[in-house]
């Protein structure tokens, strides 16, 4: 049984890639107090959450019912994010980009970097290969990392400074727009 939980963990530990998301994270949230980040995450985070259980249950029926593909899914998803990094790379400093601060939890954080089309499909295998109960208590068990992973990020920024952070907000919008290119190649290539 633990064997088979782990064995459903990893995949989904892998397509959430919340090691990854944290730079990104750092990047978006660059500025915000402590009181209003710690808000920020467990919104981005119960977001995903309540998308993935959605998707858990009722994801392939949507998918046949709609005709989508996992490609077209990766497709747009990756497209939502490129927009999203062209605009934090345009603006001058992060202050435009964080104006809608209430809404970054939801888009990009939540949707689609904690839980995305690579960790939506993925919940659909597993579903396929280990059951909607096992699935489920990966599903729990990853969000609990990310919740995890993320209220300790904000340490990070304290060691590299004001002017450290803004730069790394500069690079970690490149990272975003790199993963969307390749959320949006993966796409065009499971549609070929």
């Amino acid at each position: 049984m633990f064997e088979t939980f782990v064995q459903s963990f990893i995949p989904l530990f892998v397509a959430m890639d919340t090691l990854g998301l944290i730079p990104l994270f750092l990047g978006l949230t660059q500025g915000m107090e402590s009181r209003e980040l710690r808000r920020l995450i467990f919104s981005a985070a119960a977001t995903a959450f309540i998308i993935a259980i959605i998707f858990l249950f009722t994801g392939t029926a949507v998918f046949d019912f709609l005709g989508i593909k996992s490609g077209d899914f990766r497709i747009g998803g990756g497209i939502v994010l490129l927009v999203l990094a062209i605009q934090d790379l345009a603006s001058s400093n992060g202050s435009e980009r964080r104006k809608p601060k209430s809404t970054i939890g939801v888009v990009p954080i939540g949707i689609p970097l904690i839980m995305g089309p690579a960790a939506m499909t993925t919940i659909l295998v597993l579903v396929d290969s280990y059951g909607i109960s096992m699935t489920l208590g990966a599903l729990v068990a990853n969000f609990i990392v990310v919740l995890v992973l993320l209220l300790n990020a904000k340490w990070i920024i304290r060691i590299m400074g004001e002017a450290g952070s803004q730069a790394f907000a500069k690079v970690a919008s490149l990272f975003m727009a790199g993963i969307a290119v390749m959320m949006i190649r993966s796409g065009i290539e499971s549609v070929l």
